[in-house]
């Protein structure tokens, strides 16, 4: 639920607000739709609840052509909601009460085993249970598969896991966190990178808004420069630009090539309001 507002409330603070928006969201929906409208295969695994904004998210994945046979139904817990305002610059502010999410479990993944075997790349963030990432990071390096992982919203994450990741993609605000040193430029953004490369992740992309993306890959270092757009609501950027960055890889794109397609993906997203509403089709970037 989006409300457009001339700033972002302060503490105690009351401001009246403007356009009110209300559609489907959640950080690993985004994603799976972004990936669905670029053209992947996609299969969602999640929980909702037994409710209309649970029944409502189905059908619409359904209708972007998702495989939704691995969401379950959460009888105890209500469909995770999202309360947003948005900022004349496009900034935002986000207050989540997760729900069923925060109880999709071990044994919810180990019943969709089954899709792993065709998956070539497993797409993850951390509005679940980051037990529930590890377990899933671990399975699925373990079949070979290409591990991404979007770490929002932060949480601390175990060397173990970062191990098993083949992708990760904070944000400037997120890669701060995760390694101690404050990203403010290029320079202390490869610096961020290096350090969640030494953790053993192979491929470190951090976003950088309307700069673009910092993306180490192995021993290739460089800043992927973003479209020049007027942004009008950066509500689901990251979550379109992991889902698009999932849809190249898995077409062999290259490294710096995927990037790229992610950021024009991204770009196009924060020129619109909303969640899922905002991911392009392909068409409208190629």
């Amino acid at each position: 639920m989006v409300i457009k507002a001339p700033h972002l409330p302060v503490a105690g603070e009351t401001i009246l607000g403007g356009t009110f928006l209300m559609n489907a969201g959640g950080k690993g929906a985004n994603q799976a739709v972004a990936a669905a409208r670029l053209g992947g295969t996609v299969t969602f695994i999640c929980k909702t609840g037994n409710d209309i904004f649970g029944k409502q998210a189905i059908e619409l994945f359904e209708q972007e052509g998702i495989d939704t046979s691995f969401i379950l139904e959460d009888p105890e817990h209500p469909s995770g909601v999202a309360l947003i305002t948005v900022d004349e610059q496009a900034e935002n502010c986000i207050v989540v009460a997760s729900g069923a999410n925060a109880h999709l479990t071990v044994q919810d993944i180990e019943y969709a085993h089954e899709c792993f075997a065709t998956a070539s790349i497993v797409l993850m963030q951390l509005e679940i249970p980051v037990e529930t990432v590890e377990y899933t990071a671990s399975y699925a390096a373990g079949l070979g598969k290409k591990v991404i992982l979007n770490p929002a919203p932060f949480c601390h994450l175990s060397d173990d896991l970062l191990q098993h990741i083949s992708i990760i993609t904070p944000n400037e605000t997120e890669a701060s966190m995760l390694t101690g040193i404050q990203v403010l430029d290029e320079v202390s953004a490869i610096q961020a990178a290096k350090h969640l490369q030494a953790k053993g992740i192979a491929t470190v992309i951090i976003t950088l808004g309307a700069k673009g993306a910092l993306l180490l890959h192995k021993d290739i270092c460089t800043l992927v420069a973003a479209p020049v757009v007027h942004a009008i609501d950066t509500t689901a950027a990251g979550d379109v630009f992991n889902g698009a960055l999932a849809v190249a890889l898995e077409e062999d794109m290259p490294m710096i090539a995927a990037v790229a397609f992610a950021c024009k993906a991204a770009a196009v997203a924060v020129t619109r309001l909303g969640a899922q509403a905002s991911a392009p089709y392909r068409h409208e970037f190629i």
